[in-house]
Order: structure tokens, then sequence, then C-alpha cells
């Protein structure tokens, strides 16, 4: 028994270094092939997720830029959305923050989105708190905005992207409690409210599939990726009555700094990613 569970803490040590080495070299940033489901037709577009990791303070949840006070090592997503309907355009962004310890924290411990288009904008936001989480949402929507809420200890469908990319073995899977993501709760302009959903992950040797899905609503994620670390996301659906979107990786590059390249003559790196090239 003491053996095995030597063995045991071996392999976790392992896969800590290993998730360490692999996501502190720099961001990495995925550009995806985007058809949309809005207003019941498909749109065009693109996604970008940019994962990169940064230090965060576990009492105000935010970045810690100066140092000092309690913080923990997290892997942030900014998940962007870029699409038209017809003659006006959509923005959309998810930054999530996931401790990279997944044992000490179970749960993601900050995530918001923001949702623009050519009639206005929302944003929900929702914290960890130690009995669930506390959340807000502002609109310009009259029967939506302004107010904040509480949810219990559940999941939260935007917490599971990060969480995939550390460790898909703990991913929740069976009968479950879990709130549909921001995105989709904007679009649908339905509550922020935990629906049972049934989760399943499927792997082979080469790719696997994460699926979530709420029967009530008719909703079901599909996030197809690589089996190996690390965990590359290759694909996604979204699946309800209106219709399927659909995500397909395009383009990704490693070791980014971009926060450094801002300068015009950094613009043609953009090329990198299939994004609107510059020209020469």
């Amino acid at each position: 028994m003491r053996i095995a569970l030597l063995f045991i803490t071996l392999l976790f040590s392992l896969h800590a270094d290993k998730v360490r080495d692999f996501w502190f070299a720099g961001a990495e940033i995925s550009s995806f092939e985007l058809n949309q489901m809005r207003y019941g037709k498909a749109h065009p577009g693109h996604a970008e997720f940019i994962f990169v990791t940064e230090p965060f303070l576990t009492s105000q949840q935010v970045k810690n830029e100066y140092g000092g006070g309690e913080s923990v090592d997290t892997l942030k997503l900014n998940a962007l959305r870029t699409f038209n309907t017809g003659i006006y355009s959509y923005r959309t962004m998810t930054s999530t923050f996931q401790p990279i310890d997944l044992t000490a924290y179970p749960h993601a411990l900050k995530t918001n989105t923001s949702v623009q288009d050519w009639c206005g904008q929302a944003f929900q936001q929702t914290n960890k708190t130690d009995s669930g989480w506390r959340g807000e949402l502002r609109s310009y929507f009259q029967r939506e905005g302004d107010r904040n809420f509480k949810l219990s200890n559940v999941w939260l469908e935007d917490e599971l992207w990060t969480r995939l990319r550390l460790d898909p073995s703990s991913l929740p899977t069976g009968s479950l409690k879990a709130v549909p993501g921001a995105v989709y709760t904007r679009f649908a302009h339905r509550p922020i409210q935990a629906e049972n959903a049934e989760a399943k992950l499927f792997r082979d040797s080469k790719t696997s599939l994460y699926a979530i899905r709420y029967p009530a609503i008719n909703r079901t994620l599909e996030i197809e990726f690589d089996t190996a670390f690390p965990h590359i996301i290759r694909a996604w659906k979204e699946i309800g009555p209106s219709g399927t979107t659909t995500a397909k990786l395009s383009h990704r590059i490693m070791n980014s700094e971009y926060w450094s390249e801002n300068r015009p003559q950094d613009a043609k790196k953009r090329n990198a990613l299939g994004l609107e090239p510059v020209a020469d």
C-alpha cells in the first residue's frame, strides 16, 4: 500500500512538473474557423483562445501586478469570438482564471464575459466564494440588468475549458448540476442558474471528446481535443434547438509574448494566426 501511494504521488509530481514546464514557457494562441448560430442562421467568423499563466490574488481575485499578498498561479483563458449578423457585428470575450493546483483549488476563482453588438452590451461575472459563487449581470436589456446573484457550489461550464487543458481526467462526468456558458445565457437571454446535466468523456489513443448535455434546455457542448498532453483543443460544437455552432482549429502558435508585440510592425505577425493580414 505504501509503495502504491508513493507511486501515485510520484505520478502527480511528474504531471505537475510537465504542466508547469509547458504553460510557463509563454502564451498559447489558437485561432478557429467559426460558424456561429444567431437568429436561426449560421454566420461565419473567427475565434481566438489565448491560454497564459499569471499570478492571481486570491482575496481580491485580480492579477497580482505588484507582488506581495497571497496569490496563486493560474491558467487564464481569454476566449474571443467575432462574427457579423447581416450589417452589424458581434464581439464576445470570456476570461477564466483556474489555479494550476487543481487539488487545492477544485474550481476556477473567477470568470467573466462581455458581449458587444451594435444594439448594446452586457457583462456577466462570477467569483468563487467559500459557499459557492457570487455573481453580477450588467445589461442594457431592461428585463436582465442590473442585478447581483448567488449560486451554490456547482460547476460552471466556462471553467471546464481550462480544467481540460490541465487534466482532462479531472473533468466532471455523470449526472451533475452546471451553469451553462455565459455566451449562451446572454444570447438566449436565459436566467443564470444551475441546470441538470449529463457529462461524458470519450478517450482513445489520439483524440478525446468531452460532452456535456442539458436536457431541459436542449443544449449540448462538445469539445474535441488531443488525448496526449497538452490536450490541444481541435474543435468544438454547441448544439441547440436553433442549430449548431461549430469551430475548428486553423492556426496555433506557442511561446508568444504578445503583450510586448504592440508596435505597428508587429501587426504582420497576425498572419501566423490567419487573422486580417497586413499588406506589405
